[in-house]
């Protein structure tokens, strides 16, 4: 354990602390604890008490040395489109893409640790943000992001969707290091989330507006020795060569939201990330042969308005990982092929989807939080509100998964006193939020039916204007 500062006094933090902080702002706080071998609440320290000596210091760094703030919008960009398509966003990447961005300043660009943590935290970039939806985007990316939902919501007006047929898509993909998984330590790192080359296998996710979950694809590389018993929830599609990214989408669309469609007819809303498998000419045939209309999510704006990002997609793979590095560790001494660890992912995977599928109003409510849906009462959310409400749906699924950290007790003294006072701060604000949430109206899916009411005479390709086809194409 640290000492405590001499005459209360705050010192600066040592280069070593500011890697790890900001190993933590890039990975998260449990991935940090376990690379550099420090207690999880020892970083959380470190990074408050950053975040007091910067409260007095010029949000904006001297110029010459530091990017401009047009060139860390860029970079803000970079990092969160990054981790739409669950590439790394590390110490190693972050200052290749910011030494790009820096060529062009006079005298160069000084980067250091300290300005990265400082970034980091002055554009909200933290992987564990529990109130991302209230958080501003670059002002570029807020701009479309306003587009983007002003076309959803009036699209589901004036086509009167029901909630059945406004749905949301993303894939979850897992990379499996075969050379780490065969030897006998730190197999818990074998499989991970983030990744640059092929996925060993992808979990497509689909929710829709009135609660429900359509049943989850599973595209795996690889040959199948025997058959997988699978629940309902789960479709299972195996190939040795894996399947390509349009080549999944065109199974999702086959296997999975055709089959909706056909079941409940009429028009259709799907919303989606930009990447190009999505857009693909033959997964848009399908789309439209279902009448279905692709809403297309701009580029780094899914962490605030793509309802699986709110909480759903982000809880999945931590409930994975956490199952992962359990199994793991029970596993030092044993063998463990592909298809053995298959079987395991199913069977997390069915268990995290039940709890979901009983929790319908922590589905619906993600669409709203996103701002998808209006609130019950016609009109948009604060963003404080739709703030408090993802808090309160992380911290409920995770509950229900026991996700919650468990952290060695405090030692005692300075780190007792501050661990009370931040639970004690901690319970207030959720007793604020409880008395909110009790004075909201209720988010009945019966009540929301009513405000996509009206009359509709457009028909088109897709079911819709192709005026507003080209709006989404700004």
């Amino acid at each position: 354990r640290e000492a405590p500062e001499a005459g209360g006094r705050r010192e600066q933090l040592s280069v070593r602390k500011l890697r790890v902080v900001l190993f933590a702002l890039c990975c998260g706080t449990e991935q940090a604890a376990e690379h550099f071998r420090d207690p999880q609440r020892r970083i959380r320290r470190w990074l408050r008490r950053f975040q007091a000596l910067q409260q007095d210091s010029s949000t904006c760094p001297a110029e010459g040395k530091y990017l401009s703030l047009e060139a860390e919008e860029k970079l803000a960009e970079w990092v969160l489109t990054q981790r739409e398509q669950q590439l790394p966003v590390n110490e190693e990447s972050l200052f290749q893409k910011a030494t790009k961005l820096g060529r062009s300043l006079e005298g160069g660009f000084e980067i250091s640790y300290e300005w990265a943590v400082r970034f980091m935290l002055r554009h909200k970039l933290s992987t564990q943000a529990r109130r991302a939806v209230a958080h501003p985007l670059p002002k570029e990316l807020e701009d479309g992001a306003s587009c983007f939902l002003e076309f959803v919501q009036r699209q589901i007006h004036t086509q009167e969707l029901p909630l059945a047929m406004i749905a949301a898509m993303d894939e979850v993909s897992f990379f499996l290091d075969m050379e780490v998984l065969s030897s006998e330590d730190r197999k818990e790192n074998a499989l991970q989330t983030v990744g640059a080359g092929e996925p060993w296998c992808e979990v497509l996710l689909t929710i829709l507006a009135d609660g429900s979950l359509l049943p989850a694809l599973v595209l795996y590389r690889g040959r199948l020795r025997q058959p997988a018993s699978l629940p309902d929830s789960i479709l299972l599609e195996a190939k040795e060569e894996g399947y390509g990214d349009e080549e999944a989408m065109e199974v999702w669309a086959s296997r999975v939201w055709r089959k909706h469609a056909a079941c409940r007819g009429g028009k259709a809303m799907l919303v989606l990330d930009c990447h190009r498998s999505h857009l693909s000419e033959e997964v848009l045939a399908l789309l439209s042969s279902s009448s279905t209309l692709p809403a297309v999510v701009p580029a780094g704006c899914s962490s605030k308005i793509q309802p699986l990002d709110v909480c759903i997609k982000r809880t999945v793979k931590n409930f994975l990982h956490k199952k992962w590095k359990e199994q793991a560790k029970e596993m030092l001494l044993l063998d463990c092929d592909s298809d053995i660890l298959l079987q395991l992912v199913l069977c997390w995977l069915a268990e995290v989807l039940e709890v979901i599928s009983d929790s319908p109003e922590l589905v619906q409510q993600s669409f709203l939080v996103a701002s998808v849906l209006p609130g019950p009462d016609g009109t948009a959310n604060s963003p404080a509100r739709n703030a408090d409400m993802q808090e309160e749906l992380i911290c409920s699924l995770e509950e229900q998964l026991k996700l919650a950290q468990e952290e060695e007790a405090p030692r005692g003294g300075e780190e007792e006193e501050e661990l009370l006072l931040l639970e004690g701060q901690e319970e207030e604000r959720r007793r604020r939020r409880r008395r909110r949430t009790q004075a909201e109206d209720s988010t009945d899916p019966e009540i929301l039916q009513q405000l996509f009411e009206g009359e509709s005479e457009t028909e088109s390709f897709y079911g819709f204007e192709d005026a507003d086809l080209e709006l989404m194409e700004m």
